[in-house]
């Protein structure tokens, strides 16, 4: 017996089968899954009655075992809904939650938790599973029919509740959007109850997925469940190129991976001196062109407007030169070549194309000319030997 057949008679799938036995679906892993990094400590004698179940993709929600169930992480449930029931599976129990609770600010005192109704039963499973099959199709043919009604909105996702009763459309919308009259042929057409729920364009990637600029697969698809602001200031810090091509996402806003590494920057550039400070010098004026942050390094140009012939000086030299400046005092020149050193270690190398394509063909070896010892020696050869 297979996992999916376990799943349908009831029979919770063994941790072992190569499909994951957490997720919605057999063949498919879930961004929500949660590390239950209190497994590997001994039980407390406290019972805890809360646990947190996820559904389709992005959503979480907490709920109560009134009914003292034996729920283990994986289990599929059936939960309270309104109306009717839903389907999801148990991503956290025992202690833990409680860290989710805080985490979330929720009072496990004072919050009205939804109960947990049973275990789910194979005809529970079936309906869930044909709820879920009905998602693409409604989908489609609710973005033919907001077309038709010429609204300004694009439906980015459907998800079925697990008794096939309500259905959740998740959709983005650049304004306010009057979509009454098309609730009203959604229940008609469907037989269902509609709940329209707006999201954003990060939230819309992370739904749909992709793979990003750096071949690897979208983090919003993966791990990120908390958007946090992005703001051209991080690319700033960064010394990244301006360039809106490149700094935006597969979402069209900017990368969340542009906030990764900000903080390391801002806190490698506390001492640097300000950018807008020209150099006085005898020979002329330097103007600040580009920074090598954790080099620690600013490169300076005499030719603001060609932006040609750049010197790097050390931020030690830089805050020298600004204090002797401040007293009136020019110096000679940036950077004394004869004692300063500038470490190159940590010099930034393209090695990206580098390399020829047919570098691991096999080449044919060269084959050496074997001399033919019937071949007639040189006159000159034929007179020595005489």
């Amino acid at each position: 017996m297979d996992s999916t057949e376990k799943e349908k008679s009831g029979v919770q799938p063994e941790s072992n089968i190569s499909s994951c036995s957490n997720c919605l679906k057999p063949e498919s892993c879930s961004k929500l899954e949660t590390f239950d990094w209190l497994s590997d400590i001994p039980k407390s004698t406290q019972k805890y009655d809360i646990i947190e179940v996820r559904f389709k993709n992005t959503r979480k929600e907490f709920f109560i075992n009134a009914n003292s169930l034996r729920i283990n992480k994986g289990d599929i449930v059936a939960v309270e809904a309104s109306p009717g029931h839903d389907i999801g599976v148990v991503s956290l129990t025992g202690e833990l939650v409680h860290f989710q609770l805080r985490k979330q600010g929720i009072n496990p005192t004072e919050f009205e938790f939804k109960k947990v109704y049973r275990k789910a039963k194979p005809a529970d499973l079936d309906k869930w599973h044909e709820a879920t099959s009905l998602e693409d199709s409604t989908m489609l043919e609710t973005r033919k029919i907001a077309s038709e009604l010429k609204l300004e909105m694009k439906i980015g996702d459907v998800e079925y509740q697990g008794d096939k009763t309500k259905a959740i459309f998740y959709y983005i919308a650049d304004e306010r959007v009057d979509f009454r009259e098309l609730i009203k042929i959604l229940a008609e057409k469907f037989k269902i109850r509609i709940e329209m729920r707006q999201i954003g364009a990060r939230q819309e990637a992370g739904r749909i997925g992709g793979v990003g600029s750096c071949g690897r697969e979208l983090c919003c698809s993966t791990w990120i469940t908390n958007f946090v602001s992005v703001t051209t200031n991080a690319a700033r810090y960064q010394e990244i190129s301006l360039n809106p091509q490149k700094l935006a996402g597969q979402c069209g806003k900017l990368k969340c991976c542009l906030n990764y590494e900000v903080d390391s920057y801002i806190d490698a550039q506390k001492d640097f001196p300000s950018k807008d400070i020209v150099l006085e010098t005898k020979t002329g004026q330097a103007h600040h062109t580009k920074t090598d942050i954790f080099r620690r390094i600013m490169w300076y140009t005499f030719d603001p407007i060609n932006m040609v012939n750049f010197t790097p000086v050390p931020v030690e030299r830089v805050k020298e030169i600004v204090e002797l400046n401040k007293k009136g005092k020019k110096v000679d020149v940036l950077i004394d070549t004869s004692n300063t050193r500038i470490d190159s270690t940590l010099d930034y190398k393209n090695e990206v194309g580098q390399d020829s394509l047919t570098r691991f063909d096999d080449q044919k070896p060269k084959r050496k000319k074997k001399r033919n010892p019937k071949r007639k020696k040189p006159r000159n050869d034929r007179r020595k030997d005489s």
